[in-house]
């Protein structure tokens, strides 16, 4: 006969509990599995799945008195971050955005809504918006920081530029730097107020537009020309036809690699001005190596002995050593700033095809040369 089935444990109960609240813990939400509501207690007339950092917006917008009821959402990364969300009205990203900052006060207390005039990436300050923002307040619910807030926006506009972000750490009151990686760099956009998601990329702010200025010109001085230079000079002067012509050809490659470089150099130092909260103290070292090696090449072009000096080999390894070194450091360089940047693979991958070009080019010209001084050699044996 068989036996009745015996009662769940209490450990069993409380397991299967803890499993279906885990099935709906805020990184499985999405927009259509979560209603929020107002200060009046009405739901939010839109929502947006935010692209990046796992976060939700709920907003309803009042033509009537031109403002705008939001509810932004997010799980910072450690139990003890911070999570912000915010307008910029005078252009896209970081820079001049005005925002809000939640986070969860010390021994478990209560969730605390700061505003933030960010003026730069160096200038924050706590206080007054550039708007007005009422009815703020924050709250915390399985790990999942909430800012509620009132805002005003311009009249007869259809949508604003927002940002929004998380952070990993709160002392005495003070945020923390976020993460620089793809995801935080990316979390800004254009908000429609008529809850769709829009398909215009957002402007490229003044910050990334500088940098990609500054790998541009960085990638075509020291990563194609100054190699391209060194290609010439190395294997175009074996060919006695070529002479004086490669020579020229060396200098002009050069000197333009030079003048352009000088340009990416000084942006990227303007920007490591501009950006005293950032360091990339690796890339920024390597860069002024590479700065200063070139302008002794420059030099070298003034000093340069005539071929039958005695003096003229110490030129030489010289001359070879440094400009090895600022072809390798470059390369390098240039790749750390893909990892710095993160732009779209197909300029990292085109960069890639453009160094296989060279190095088989480079290949190619190296067999011919021992070749050809191979057979030299060989008719001035006898």
């Amino acid at each position: 006969m068989a036996s009745p089935p015996s009662p769940m444990s209490p450990q069993l109960l409380l397991l299967l509990f803890v499993i279906a609240i885990s099935a709906a813990t805020p990184s499985a939400l999405t927009c259509t599995t979560q209603r929020l509501t107002d200060s009046a207690n009405k739901h939010y007339a839109n929502c947006l799945d935010l692209p990046v950092l796992d976060s939700f917006l709920h907003f309803t917008h009042d033509a009537a008195n031109a403002s705008l009821s939001v509810a932004f959402q997010a799980a910072p990364p450690n139990p003890g971050g911070w999570v912000s969300w915010g307008i910029n009205p005078k252009g896209v990203g970081m820079q001049g955005a005005q925002v809000l900052v939640a986070f969860k006060g010390g021994n478990g207390g209560a969730v605390t809504v700061n505003t933030l005039n960010l003026q730069s990436y160096s200038v924050i300050l706590p206080g007054k918006l550039s708007f007005d923002v009422w009815d703020t307040r924050g709250e915390e619910v399985g790990g999942v920081i909430r800012i509620f807030a009132k805002v005003k926006v311009p009249e007869k506009v259809e949508s604003v530029n927002h940002v929004w972000q998380v952070g990993p750490s709160v002392t005495a009151g003070r945020i923390s730097k976020h993460d620089f990686q793809p995801a935080n760099l990316n979390s800004k956009g254009i908000l429609s107020f008529s809850g769709e998601q829009s398909n215009v990329a957002p402007a490229v702010d003044p910050i990334t537009k500088k940098k990609n200025i500054h790998g541009i010109l960085n990638a075509v001085s020291w990563g194609v020309l100054f190699p391209l230079g060194v290609i010439i000079a190395r294997y175009m002067r074996t060919f006695p036809s070529a002479d004086p012509a490669w020579f020229y050809l060396h200098v002009g490659c050069q000197v333009s690699a030079y003048a352009i470089g000088v340009a990416g150099w000084g942006t990227g130092m303007k920007l490591g001005g501009e950006s005293e909260g950032i360091q990339y103290s690796v890339h920024r070292n390597i860069g002024i190596t590479i700065f200063c090696f070139a302008t002794l090449q420059i030099f070298a072009l003034f000093l340069r002995p005539v071929k039958t000096h005695k003096y003229r080999y110490i030129w030489n390894i010289y001359h070879h050593s440094i400009g090895y070194s600022v072809v390798i450091l470059g390369i390098i360089n240039i790749f750390r700033g893909f990892s710095i940047l993160h732009p779209d693979e197909k300029w990292k991958t085109t960069y890639s095809g453009v160094l296989i070009a060279l190095g088989v080019v480079a290949i190619f010209l190296e067999v011919i040369t021992w070749i050809v001084v191979l057979k030299r050699k060989s008719n001035k044996s006898p």
